[in-house]
């Protein structure tokens, strides 16, 4: 009979080695591989396998419409792309305590089907998540609730009940006791997940697993873990604030740009249908430094409120930080200031700020922020009715930007009265039939724009 074989598993990124190694060749982690025991027998068995496999005409293929069903909340069917997907895999990431637990157990109480629903915990007690369930007034009575850790015993379930939605909390505590590795391991994460995707694609069920993040903020387990699955989403915020987003980073089935907003109260987690609203509603008036911008999240135009504060350096070399936008950014556009505009930044310290804890990678927002440092810097409010689009180029030059139609009506829809949009867009604006009592000001570079502003 053979002999089981010790491997070493990178317990972040899956390398497997002969050895200890104390630093992962692939993922150039430290301390990060465990031993694990891979069991001979099985691979004798895999061996004697025989397989039939037909492939079938491209044109042969019947495909009918996607089967969705609505999760009652409309967050998140937007972030779904519509709803769940029958037979899809979804996993959800997040910080501890972020509220993971609460939104999917909302989800089961609100689901749109009439089928079988099943929330299995490995971390809680069905009393534990009960007396969760009665402050948030969860009543589904085709919801069931299983505290299990086998996946055996998991797979015995899923197949008696056959239900339409199967939530597992969390992924890093079930184990398959044909593995010798420890709950949560690269070995058992990857095969348990394996197996909910069979189980998943072969019975036309949806499944939600939870998963826990690292402290660098990224799903803990192998990545494969987010290969394998259908849809991935991050749940983000910060614990000591009251306001959520959801983020699609990976969907199959849908957009990988939308973002559901959520707002934790103590009755669980509220949507909010305003963002735009929500964002500015605490603005003050006539402050410099403060701008408005128009950003799209997927299909989603929101007005979101940067802040800039620049002053006087007490030291050789002046600072720069910036929070909710990319640092280098920041860096980049107070060049474009300097070299083209003759601002003499070299000597300020500047503060960058997007209100609400909101993060912007587009660069549609370029014009906000040199707006926001300009009228920091000139100590000159920017007018509280305008908003402001644009791509700022190295040049100076304020360039087009796409979906600008969905942009300039919600800042319409919003009161604004003026809007500043890169010259580019004017011909795409002009097509625009629901514009109303907004004056679209166009403008071609930076020093155009400044001077109309400030």
């Amino acid at each position: 009979m053979p002999k089981n074989k010790s491997i070493f598993v990178c317990q972040e990124c899956g390398y497997e080695s002969n050895g200890w190694l104390g630093k992962c060749p692939s993922c150039n982690s430290w301390n990060t591989f465990t031993e694990e025991i891979q069991d001979s027998s099985m691979d004798l068995k895999k061996k004697n396998v025989f397989f039939d496999v037909k492939p079938v005409n491209i044109n042969d293929i019947e495909v009918e419409n996607e089967e969705r069903y609505s999760t009652g909340i409309s967050e998140m069917d937007r972030v779904l792309g519509g709803g769940i997907v029958k037979g899809s895999l979804v996993l959800v990431g997040g910080d501890p305590g972020i509220g993971k637990s609460t939104l999917i157990l909302q989800i089961c109480n609100s689901i749109k089907t009439n089928s079988k629903v099943v929330y299995i915990s490995g971390e809680e007690s069905i009393k534990q998540i009960k007396i969760r369930a009665d402050r948030l007034g969860v009543r589904n009575p085709n919801l069931l609730m299983v505290s299990e850790t086998n996946f055996k015993a998991i797979q015995v379930v899923c197949e008696r009940e056959k239900p339409a939605l199967i939530v597992v909390d969390s992924i890093q505590t079930m184990f398959n006791e044909e593995l010798s590795s420890a709950p949560g391991s690269v070995s058992q994460v990857r095969e348990i997940t394996a197996g909910l995707m069979r189980i998943a694609k072969t019975n036309n069920i949806a499944i939600f697993i939870i998963g826990h993040v690292t402290k660098e903020g990224a799903l803990a387990g192998p990545r494969v873990l987010e290969h394998m699955v259908d849809t991935v989403l991050y749940f983000e915020g910060e614990r000591h604030l009251s306001y959520r987003i959801l983020r699609a980073v990976k969907n199959r089935f849908g957009s990988t740009n939308e973002i559901g907003i959520f707002e934790m109260k103590d009755i669980g987690l509220i949507e909010v249908e305003n963002p735009s609203m929500l964002m500015i509603s605490d603005r003050k008036e006539n402050v410099p430094g403060s701008v408005i911008v128009s950003s799209l999240e997927g299909t989603r135009p929101m007005l979101i409120e940067i802040q800039a504060l620049v002053c006087p350096t007490n030291f050789g070399m002046p600072r720069r930080m910036a929070t909710g936008i990319d640092y280098n950014r920041i860096t980049l556009l107070m060049a474009v200031l300097e070299k083209r505009v003759g601002m003499q930044l070299h000597n300020y310290d500047a503060y960058v700020n997007v209100v609400g804890g909101l993060k912007l990678d587009e660069p549609a927002c370029d014009l906000g922020v040199v707006g926001a440092i300009a009228s920091s810097f000139r100590n000159k409010p920017v007018d509280m009715s305008t908003v402001l689009i644009g791509e700022v180029g190295l040049t100076g030059e304020v360039r087009a930007i796409n979906q600008i139609d969905k942009r300039v009506i919600e800042a319409a829809r919003m009161g604004f009265k003026n809007c500043v949009v890169p010259a580019g867009n004017m011909k795409a604006i002009k097509q625009i039939k629901e514009l109303k009592e907004i004056n679209i000001i166009p403008v071609e570079n930076v020093v155009e724009a400044l001077s109309i502003l400030l």
